[in-house]
C-alpha cells in the first residue's frame, strides 16, 4: 500500500470522527457564546438522552425514521445518485400506510401491519422511481427531481388531510386514526418506542447484505463507480439506477409509515420535522457503512432528544443542536474535498 493509499484509507475511517469532534467543539464555543457551561450542556445532553429511561425512548423513537431513510440515502449513494427526496418520500409512504390503515378493514393484526407497511414501501419507492426514470432515461439530474418532488408532496399532503382525508370537526389538519390492527405494537412504554426500531435494524442488516454479499450489491457499486465501464460489461446500468432509486425511496416510505403506524396513528399535514434532510447527513457521515449508519442515526436521534435537556438544565438554545448537526455537514464535507486531492494527488518519490 503506497502512501496515497494509506492516507485515503485513514481519513476514510478517521474523517466522521474528526467531524463530529469538530462540530462539537465549535458547538461548544457557541455555548460559551451564549452564556452557558458547555461540560454542563453535553453533560445534560448525554444524561438526558441515553441514560433515562424515558430520554432513552426518545432517542430511539428519532432515531428510528432516521435509519430507514439514511439507508434509502445511502444505496443511491453507492449506486452514484444523490437522492435528497427522503422528506417526500417520507410524506408518501405515510400516506400509502395511512389508506391502508383507514380503508382496508377486517384483517388480523399480523396481516394488516405488513400490508400497510407494504403500501408505506410501495409509495415511497413510486416516489423515487419517477427521479429515477428521469435520471436513467432522459438524463435529468436527480438533485432537482427529488428536491421539487419534496415541495410536490408535502403540498399534496397538505392538500389531502385539509380536504378528503380530514378528520371531521378536526382542531387542525389531520386524517382520521388509523385501525388498531394496522398500529406497530409499542415495545415499552419509556419514549413510546414501538416496533418500527426493530424493522429499522432488521432493514439495515438486509441492507449489509445487499450491498456486501450479493451480485446486485456488486452490481450497484460498479454503476457507481464507473456507469461508462458497467455498460461494457453488459451490466444493466438504467435499470440498476431505477432500482437503486426505488429501494431509497422504499426505506424512506417506510420512515413515513412507520411514524404514523407505530407513534401518531394518523396522518398530520407535517408528517416530518426534516428527517429526510437529516438522514443525507447521517449518509454522508457513515461514508457508506451500515454499521455507522445505525450509529450515527443513534447519534442524531440523542443529540434531538437531549436538546431540551440542555435548554432546560443549562440555559443554552435548541438551536445549537441544529448548528452542531450542520457542522458535521461542512466537516465531513472538507475532509471529501481532502481525500478527493489526495487520492489524485502523486506520490512523492
Amino acid at each position: 500500500m503506497n502512501e496515497n493509499n494509506r492516507a485515503q484509507v485513514l481519513l476514510k475511517i478517521f474523517s466522521p470522527l474528526i467531524a463530529i469532534a469538530l462540530a462539537l467543539l465549535i458547538g461548544a464555543i457557541f455555548i460559551l457564546i451564549a452564556g452557558a457551561n458547555p461540560i454542563a450542556a453535553y453533560a445534560a445532553l448525554i444524561q438526558q438522552s441515553l441514560f433515562t429511561f424515558f430520554g432513552f425512548g426518545d432517542t430511539l423513537k428519532k432515531m428510528t425514521p432516521l435509519l430507514f431513510t439514511s439507508l434509502g440515502v445511502m444505496i443511491a449513494l453507492r449506486g452514484g445518485l444523490f437522492n435528497i427526496g427522503g422528506e417526500g418520500q417520507i410524506y408518501l409512504g405515510a400516506l400509502g400506510s395511512t389508506l391502508v390503515g383507514l380503508y382496508v378493514s377486517g384483517l388480523p393484526t399480523f396481516i394488516h401491519i405488513p400490508l400497510a407497511l407494504l403500501a408505506g414501501f410501495i409509495f415511497g419507492g413510486i416516489w423515487g422511481l419517477i427521479p429515477g426514470y428521469l435520471k436513467a432515461v432522459r438524463g435529468v439530474n436527480e438533485v432537482i427531481a427529488t428536491l421539487l418532488l419534496n415541495y410536490i408532496a408535502v403540498n399534496l399532503i397538505s392538500y389531502l388531510v385539509q380536504n378528503p382525508l380530514e378528520e371531521a370537526n378536526a382542531p387542525s389538519p389531520y386524517s382520521p386514526l388509523i385501525a388498531e390492527s394496522a398500529r406497530l405494537p409499542v415495545i415499552f412504554s419509556g419514549g413510546f418506542v414501538h416496533a418500527g426500531i426493530l424493522l429499522a435494524l432488521i432493514a439495515a442488516i438486509v441492507t449489509w447484505v445487499l450491498l456486501e454479499l450479493t451480485p446486485l450489491g456488486y452490481q450497484i457499486m460498479a454503476v457507481g463507480f464507473n456507469p461508462t465501464a458497467s455498460r461494457y460489461a453488459r451490466i444493466p446500468v438504467k435499470r440498476t439506477m431505477i432500482l437503486v432509486m426505488v429501494l431509497a425511496g422504499g426505506l424512506a416510505g417506510l420512515a413515513g409509515a412507520s411514524e404514523v403506524m407505530g407513534l401518531k396513528y394518523r396522518l398530520f399535514e407535517q408528517v416530518s420535522p426534516g428527517f429526510g434532510f437529516d438522514a443525507i447527513a447521517i449518509a454522508f457521515l457513515s461514508r457508506g457503512s451500515t454499521i455507522a449508519v445505525v450509529l450515527i442515526s443513534l447519534f442524531f436521534g440523542a443529540l434531538q432528544s437531549g436538546a431540551r435537556a440542555m435548554q432546560s438544565v443549562a440555559g443554552v438554545p435548541v438551536t445549537i443542536v441544529y448548528a452542531i448537526q450542520g457542522l458535521m455537514v461542512l466537516f465531513i464535507a472538507i475532509a471529501l474535498a481532502v481525500e478527493s486531492w489526495v487520492k489524485f494527488s502523486k506520490p512523492q518519490t
